[in-house]
């Protein structure tokens, strides 16, 4: 452990963030490093607490997370290094963008302070970058064996570097114009800047991994094609299909799918053109974000930024309480609390318990949505009744959807392939992560929906696993 008595000397404290105001003019990240000094003490908070819950409980991953904190604390970092990338392939996109359930698992949490692990986790891989230690790792041997990945997101990253390191010959194939997947146009830059997803993938390459993009698998390249030619196919596609709203008015102009909003601005940000006919910009527009999570909060950042006249986000579910219920919440449960994230702190007005009933406009054009309050009756059942009289108008030239995914996209690989579903369409998968199709594995939100980061790159690593031994044993 580090410091028996650090979690009674030293207080949390979170890392600095870019002043709002300078901030919201560019799409540079906006968390900065902690100084050196200062992170020591927060390692040195993470207390010999007998069973670490942020390990075997918080994590997908199942970090060391005692282990390297220690390292840190002892001012040896390249041990730290070893021990972080013993169970994770790229810290640096959980160390950015994970919502750090490990935290919530925390035993400090039982008083709401835990160890600052997240920002710990990156300040390892960071510096490891800077000290030159992260080089490739090509493999001793090639086997012979071919793989195939689908969708070049967390998930399917983790499994080529896995599968290159284990050496099979590893394609990844991905639709969009870029490597990336929701790393590359579903998190805004001022999360994640694309330079750290660059740097990754230059070391996979060295690995050996060859990245096809601009190619659908399924319409591009035939079911058959990918029998014929792979070994092994590992569908990594994402849950891409959104959930709608369905409410009239839907189809005026001006209503758009949060996540083709935020993939436009991360091609401007790559320095793309987008057609001034395709364009979607919250530029002096009223801005309706409907959902509360990641992606509206995302959305309101990128709408701000834009130069939005002003922006607001509503909620169907209830305002979150500020501190958990220890009966109903307990510890170490993720709490279910009211957060406010970077983007909703740069100015949005918030509103919850709210339903859409009709987006008006004039001309093909959204102007307005009218929305009445709810009563929950019983949230935990989903029950809920309108309240009457409480309806009201937002006006809003502009609206974005994030009311989140529903599951992966039934195209040309569901449909070929002939593979089973869930009820929720969900691709199903035994013990080993392959699907209904023998020598087709899947994993990540393709199996599970939409979900963390973290939980795909988990995923991500074990269907590797079990792809290199069904190479190495079944063929």
């Amino acid at each position: 452990m580090a410091k028996p008595t650090g979690f009674l000397e030293y207080e949390r404290i979170d890392p600095p963030r870019r002043p709002v105001e300078e901030r919201i003019r560019d799409y540079r990240k906006v968390e900065e490093m902690m100084p050196v000094e200062a992170l020591t003490l927060q390692a040195a908070r993470c207390m010999d607490c007998g069973i670490p819950y942020c390990h075997s409980f918080g994590c997908p991953l199942g970090n060391l997370i005692p282990d390297w904190n220690e390292m840190v604390y002892r001012g040896q970092w390249r041990k730290a290094l070893d021990l972080l990338q013993a169970t994770c392939n790229f810290p640096e996109f959980t160390g950015r963008v994970c919502p750090a359930p490990c935290e919530a698992a925390c035993t400090l949490m039982i008083d709401e302070k835990p160890v600052e692990i997240r920002h710990i986790e990156l300040q390892i891989v960071e510096r490891a970058w800077e000290e030159g230690w992260i080089v490739p790792q090509p493999p001793e041997r090639r086997t012979g064996f071919k793989a195939a990945v689908i969708g070049s997101g967390p998930a399917g990253l983790v499994v080529a570097q896995e599968l290159a390191r284990a050496g099979h010959e590893v394609v990844v194939f991905e639709r969009d114009d870029r490597v990336g997947g929701i790393l590359r146009y579903g998190i805004p830059d001022f999360k994640l800047e694309k330079w750290v997803l660059e740097r990754r993938l230059e070391q996979m390459r060295a690995e050996g991994v060859v990245f096809e993009t601009g190619v659908d698998a399924g319409e591009d390249l035939s079911t058959a094609y990918l029998t014929r030619s792979f070994d092994a196919i590992v569908l990594t596609v994402g849950a891409r299909k959104p959930r709608d709203l369905e409410a009239p008015g839907r189809d005026l102009a001006g209503v758009h799918f949060a996540m083709d909003f935020l993939m436009q601005q991360n091609k401007r940000v790559a320095g793309d053109e987008i057609p001034p006919e395709e364009s979607i910009t919250a530029k002096d527009k009223n801005v309706l974000v409907v959902g509360g999570g990641d992606t509206g909060s995302d959305c309101i950042g990128t709408s701000i930024r834009q130069g939005a006249k002003s922006v607001t986000q509503i909620e169907l579910l209830p305002e979150p309480p500020e501190k958990r219920s220890h009966e109903t919440n307990p510890w170490p449960l993720w709490p279910q609390i009211l957060r406010t994230s970077s983007s909703q702190e740069e100015g949005c007005e918030r509103l919850w318990s709210i339903h859409t009933k009709e987006l008006v406009g004039k001309d093909g054009r959204v102007e307005k949505a009218r929305c009445v309050r709810l009563n929950w009756t019983d949230p935990a059942r989903f029950q809920f009744e309108e309240i009457p009289g409480s309806e009201f108008e937002i006006d809003a030239e502009l609206i974005l959807l994030a009311m989140g995914f529903v599951h992966a996209e039934h195209g040309a690989l569901v449909r070929d392939f002939e593979l089973k579903t869930d009820g929720r369409g969900n691709v199903l998968v035994d013990s080993s992560y392959m699907t209904s199709a023998n020598g087709v594995f899947a994993a990540g939100d393709t199996i599970r929906g939409a979900s963390l980061v973290v939980h795909a790159m988990a995923q991500g690593k074990q269907v590797a696993r079990a792809v290199d031994e069904y190479l190495c044993t079944a063929k």
